[in-house]
């Protein structure tokens, strides 16, 4: 290579705004230009000298404004570019970049280009790398609204009408407007990765039952956890009032020429659900089988379905494809029970965007300079070497690394101190009094706070 390694970005890498209305990516550009032998440049690498001739250098090319397959093969044309980060944007496979590319996110069902064998890494001569955990909190509280807007019990803009207006008596009126709490209420889970356990940790948190599908090599961690194994998605939605999957699409099935996990939240799943159930997907449009969903909203067993899907137009014909177009028809019947979203929960977070977009410059910068492959997904070409998996902290399981860590440091001396308080607390609880009771409850209440204080909550990545 005779000039600076490129790397095209197209995406937005910030969603904070100038003061012209304009995404502003400032946050990530000075991370860029904080890293030796790094330059960022607005538009593409047409548009700018080629610079010296020093593969060393990296040269980000900053192009968040292209999204149709036109725009992106014309942008890369030639091999342009030499990897890549995006988030949302789906990526043709003609599009080559053979030095690898990072999804800002976890699913990377969008990163079709050939240099890594398309969204599932597998094959081809790049590394696909993503940024798992980076969006986790981000969706799983979108999923929480979705939720909460989906069982409007208490009409807050209705009685806030009629109080101003002063037509409501609370010894009168108040019987008109029973609520049903939230705790006691089953919410099946499906998918323990990182989402799905932060959905499951909310779900806990008003005090909901939630049971969770996943491998049985996590029911041990699953119930250490306080939450309920299922063995299968029919037995988590076995009466659940609300279902939110999280499982990704996985490999694709040769047999049916499509994703695994297509249409997985079928009939079955559905009908097991409480009468009047809330869906959420907000995962990937293509697994909930919507002509279930269709009868199931019919019927009523589905109270409220909302989906969170990508949507392509095409720039030619207007049509609207991807995932979310087969739930578009069900909209001309179920409009009142049905609502979809672009694919933004896990995408429209300013300070996660910023997050995972430093990132993966980093995961960038580790192939390209180091030849070290961090959240590889799929295949790592034999010449590079594969790096562990980073993930915030606190968010899906355990890493050795960061235990030993923590216990290393500072964290280790307040452990080994609260357990040995608690193992003497315990010993004095085989004379029960209400100081050794409050001293107990107190470094249980400790240990809590510590495990959460160093991100040791969740289960030990096996």
């Amino acid at each position: 290579m005779t000039r600076p390694t490129r790397v095209l970005i197209a995406d937005l890498i910030g969603l904070a705004f100038d003061a012209d209305g304009q995404p502003d990516p400032s946050e990530a550009r000075t991370y860029i230009e904080g890293v030796e032998g790094c330059s960022f440049h607005f538009g593409p690498a047409a548009d700018k000298p080629s610079g010296a001739a020093d593969p060393a250098l990296v040269d980000f090319y900053y192009c968040p404004n292209v999204s149709t397959r036109e725009e992106l093969l014309s942008l890369c044309a030639d091999n342009a570019y030499d990897a890549l980060i995006a988030a949302a944007t789906f990526i043709p496979a003609e599009c080559r970049f053979d030095l690898g590319g990072v999804r800002i996110g976890a699913g990377t069902g969008n990163m079709g280009s050939e240099s890594w064998g398309g969204g599932n890494g597998l094959g081809g001569v790049a590394p696909l790398m993503n940024t798992p955990g980076i969006n986790s909190r981000a969706t799983a509280q979108m999923v929480w609204k979705a939720l909460m807007s989906a069982l409007p019990d208490l009409p807050f803009d209705t009685l806030h009408d009629r109080v101003a207006a002063g037509t409501f008596d609370t010894g009168r009126h108040l019987r008109d407007f029973p609520t049903s709490k939230l705790e006691g209420q089953k919410l099946a889970v499906i998918g323990y990765g990182n989402i799905g356990r932060e959905v499951a940790k909310l779900g806990t948190a008003f005090h909901m039952d939630v049971a969770i599908f996943a491998r049985p090599r996590h029911k041990k961690w699953i119930e250490a956890e306080g939450f309920t194994y299922a063995a299968t998605i029919e037995e988590a939605a076995s009466s659940a009032n609300a279902l939110s999957v999280h499982l990704g699409l996985g490999p694709m099935d040769a047999d049916r020429g499509v994703p695994a996990n297509t249409g997985l939240i079928n009939a079955e799943v559905l009908s097991a659900m409480a009468r009047g159930g809330v869906l959420i997907n907000f995962d990937r449009g293509e697994l909930v089988d919507t002509s279930a969903l269709d009868v199931a909203l019919a019927s009523g067993q589905i109270g409220r379905a909302i989906i969170d899907a990508d949507v392509f137009v095409s720039e030619e014909t207007g049509e609207v494809t991807g995932p979310m177009a087969p739930y578009l028809p069900l909209l001309e019947q179920h409009a009142d029970k049905l609502c979809l979203l672009p694919h933004a929960a896990a995408d429209t977070d300013h300070p996660t965007r910023v997050a995972g977009a430093k990132q993966a410059v980093d995961q960038i910068l580790s192939v390209i300079r180091e030849r070290v492959v961090v959240n590889a997904v799929g295949d790592v070409p034999e010449e590079l070497t594969s790096g562990s998996s980073i993930v915030p902290a606190g968010v899906g399981a355990i890493r050795l690394e960061r235990l030993i860590s923590t216990l290393e440091a500072s964290g280790g001396d307040k452990l080994r101190s609260l357990v040995s308080d608690l193992h003497a607390n315990l010993e004095r609880m085989s004379k029960p009094d209400a100081d050794a009771a409050h001293a107990l409850m107190f470094d249980l209440n400790r240990l809590r706070a510590l495990m959460n204080e160093f991100g040791l909550e969740g289960p030990m990545q096996t």
